[in-house]
């Protein structure tokens, strides 16, 4: 797998396995001192302890005897019984070997610096480890022999030693690359379950910005990264979906401008070529509605924008809404009557008195009526109520219409989005009702059953003793 300079494999690398790495290094080398100064000093404790027991020997047959030569001392250097593991030598007052448990002598140039040492010191004794002539290395320990004015000295070769050492060592070494392999491997593998559906989201994502709304994420697992994939499959199915009803939208908007657009042109056209007055009035008045319900969507729109930037403001003041609603009302009487739809109000002698914007509270009314009216039947009823309990009223705007599909009724209020295509509407003014009525403090419910109508019920906070 590639290690890009800032991916999170490289990262993992050089964050995570390489100071493992390093510790195990730091590790390896530590331990490789650690028995090399246990064997070592295990080697060196042996050698004092025969090296002490040999000058004692050697002192006390001096002194009975009187002689460096004596035939006790010969014996017992050349009878030495570790002669297969260490050389054990005496050397006289002038600084010779004169007795080795090997039966050879030394050269003239043989170099003694535990004896040196031994000799310079006020221990009386000399420690020396290093390399021989013939490049051997040795551990060295020589005690001085106050009686005859020479030394004893034992010599051990190390060959043995450091190879046990390096065996130790190389396996120690074996481990830690296998630590590191695993750890390499588990990482890889683990990086990959990460990094991979990273990738893969990533792609998915450059494909949904260049408008490939389509595109989705195979999921199999079920930890974080599956439910990562998951919520970015949801994310990309409400992209899709709103994709959708903006399209809708857009197609929607066009179709409503396009219509009163092409009656306003025809009938301009019409009226300066004809002088009757009836029809001039007629064309007057038709000029004059479409022209109004121009206004009106283009006012819904701005509405709309206003929400979406934040730039939508009220002049709120204590107010009687029941008689807002019933303005509204009235002033959809005469065309629900035109639409063969029969418009109540219940009567109330309730003064309700709310905190709000009086001309965005009447727009909110309004929307619904019209609405209702909308997508109500021939000979049908719209019934408007109005109910107060708790400090809030809920006022209701019931129809036995077309009603909403039980796939539409949770989108009901989604900006754009529009239930039934076959009736004029932009498809935003229910989505901007519901967020006047929400900056009130009050809400929206919609329930409906397809073929048998609907019911809308916004709910207002009440002002308590005249004020908010």
């Amino acid at each position: 797998m590639k290690l890009r300079g800032r991916s999170i494999a490289a990262r993992w690398f050089l964050g995570s396995f390489g100071v493992v790495a390093v510790l195990l290094i730091i590790l390896d080398i530590t331990g490789f001192f650690l028995i090399r100064s246990y064997f070592y000093g295990a080697v060196r404790q042996y050698i004092e302890t025969q090296a002490n027991i040999a000058a004692g020997v050697v002192d006390r047959l001096y002194a009975e005897s009187g002689s460096d030569y004596s035939d006790e001392v010969i014996n017992s250097i050349e009878q030495f019984e570790k002669k297969n593991y260490a050389e054990l030598m005496a050397i006289n007052r002038d600084g010779k070997v004169y007795l080795s448990s090997s039966g050879f002598k030394p050269a003239e140039s043989y170099d003694m610096p535990d004896y040196y040492d031994a000799a310079a010191s006020e221990s009386h004794n000399g420690y020396y480890v290093g390399s021989f002539g013939s490049g051997e290395r040795i551990m060295a320990y020589t005690v001085m022999n106050p009686l005859s004015g020479g030394a004893t000295r034992i010599v051990t070769s190390l060959t043995k030693i450091d190879a046990r050492i390096y065996s130790i060592t190389l396996g120690v070494l074996a481990l830690s690359a296998g630590i590191l392999l695993l750890l390499f491997v588990l990482g890889i593998y683990f990086i990959r379950s990460i990094v991979l559906p990273i990738r893969r989201v990533g792609a998915t994502a450059r494909k949904l910005a260049s408008g490939d709304f389509s595109v989705r994420i195979d999921n199999e697992s079920s930890d974080e990264i599956g439910e990562l994939c998951s919520i970015f499959n949801s994310m990309a199915d409400e992209l899709e979906h709103s994709e959708n009803i903006k399209n809708e939208f857009i197609s929607s908007v066009s179709h409503e401008l396009r219509t009163p657009l092409t009656a306003i042109k025809g009938w301009s056209e019409t009226l300066e070529e004809i002088d009757d007055a009836d029809t001039r009035r007629k064309g007057m008045r038709i000029i004059n509605n479409e022209t109004d319900r121009l206004s009106g969507m283009v006012e819904e729109l701005l509405d709309f924008s206003r929400i979406q930037n934040g730039h939508f403001s009220l002049h709120q003041s204590n107010l009687d809404v029941i008689a807002e609603l019933a303005d509204a009302v009235l002033m959809y009487e005469e065309r629900a009557k035109s639409e063969g739809i029969t418009l109540t109000l219940a009567d109330s002698d309730d003064i309700a008195v709310v905190y709000g914007d009086k001309n965005r509270l009447r727009q909110v009314f309004i929307n619904i009526i019209d609405n209702s009216i909308k997508y109500g039947r021939k000979g049908g009823h719209t019934n408007v109520s109005t109910s107060v309990s708790g400090g809030r009223i809920s006022i209701s705007v019931k129809d036995d219409g077309v009603g909403i599909a039980p796939s539409d009724l949770p989108h009901i209020k989604e900006k754009f989005y529009k239930a039934n295509n076959t009736v004029r509407g932009s498809g935003i003014g229910l989505a901007v009702a519901d967020e006047i009525v929400r900056i009130h403090g009050g809400s929206i419910d919609v329930s409906s059953e397809q073929g048998e109508g609907t019911e809308i019920i916004i709910t207002l906070p009440l002002v308590s003793g005249g004020k908010r």
